[in-house]
């Protein structure tokens, strides 16, 4: 056996060390993910294929996906899915051109950085249910000042948008900072000697934005985005506390509430998780597929 083939064994060797010793390391962090999350999982699954409602426990059955058919087939799912969209396209496009501003804002804040970054990110800090009790009040017609100060007598909870609006309010004020904060983590890391460059060579400072400052921020703005929406789509605080899903804002998740803690059907309630839980994977495989084509695209092409 020649030397060259001995010190490629020796290498193969050492290799395979290195992934049994990583392998053991990580062990006990998956063992814990297993349990942790998938066992929830797993479960919430086997009782979406029974008839279990606790309200008559004798009557537990197996039935395979009758659950699923039957909440594919009533018009409350589809019109909560309708609502959770709404809430989620609206507050995200929002958010993701307000917390650009802000991350640009702290990026170039000449002084009191610190102070600016540190004031941005309160809203963030606050309790969800206590923001989203601070705007209903505010919105409120016997308690809230912004009739007063609009001039109006709008009754913002009795009506389907009106509802939206403050829902959408909610939701913005509350988790803009979070998306400005991912994204000026993607503003830090563009080169300044390429904007300078960009500068000398001519370009205006659309032109630099748009040809190198974007196109450097595509995996930042592919996280929050991603992180947001998925955030938005399993939204509840703001829902319950302020409308109880009454005046057609009810989302995916009050909808599985209502299903199985108010009326304490296991079986269906556990079906509309299942559901909750496929499309969140759907829209991360969507961000994930889109975005990171177009960013192997463009990885490709420098």
């Amino acid at each position: 056996m020649s030397s060259t083939e001995t010190a490629h064994e020796g290498r193969s060797a050492r290799a395979n060390a290195e992934r049994r010793l990583g392998w053991m390391l990580c062990a006990p962090a998956v063992t814990v993910m297993l349990v942790v999350t998938a066992y929830p999982i797993a479960y919430a699954v086997w009782l979406s294929l029974q008839r279990y409602d606790l309200r008559f426990p004798d009557d537990r059955e197996f039935i395979g996906l009758a659950n699923y058919a039957s909440v594919l087939s009533a018009s409350q799912w589809w019109d909560s899915v309708l609502s959770t969209v709404i809430i989620t396209v609206f507050s995200v496009i929002i958010e993701l051109v307000l917390g650009f501003t802000l991350a640009w804002v702290m990026h170039r804040a000449i002084f009191g950085r610190g102070l600016v970054r540190a004031s941005t990110l309160i809203p963030y800090g606050i309790i969800t249910v206590v923001a989203a009790l601070a705007w209903k009040f505010a919105f409120d017609p016997t308690t809230g000042f912004v009739n007063g100060l609009l001039g109006t007598d709008t009754a913002w909870f009795g009506a389907r948008w009106s509802s939206f609006f403050v829902i959408i309010l909610t939701e913005i004020w509350k988790t803009t900072p979070f998306m400005a904060l991912l994204l000026l983590a993607g503003l830090t890391l563009v080169p300044n000697d390429l904007l300078q460059a960009a500068r000398v060579d001519g370009a205006s400072a659309f032109q630099r934005f748009t040809r190198v400052t974007l196109p450097l921020m595509k995996p930042a703005i592919l996280v929050a985005l991603l992180f947001r929406t998925l955030d938005a789509f399993r939204v509840f605080d703001s829902v319950y506390v302020q409308t109880r899903g009454a005046e057609g804002t009810e989302t995916v998740s009050i909808t599985g509430y209502k299903t199985l803690i108010t009326r304490l059907n296991l079986g269906l309630g556990s079906a509309v998780s299942v559901l909750v839980f496929i499309a969140v994977l759907f829209i991360a495989a969507l961000f994930v597929k889109g975005f990171g084509a177009n960013l192997d695209q463009q990885q490709g092409d420098l």
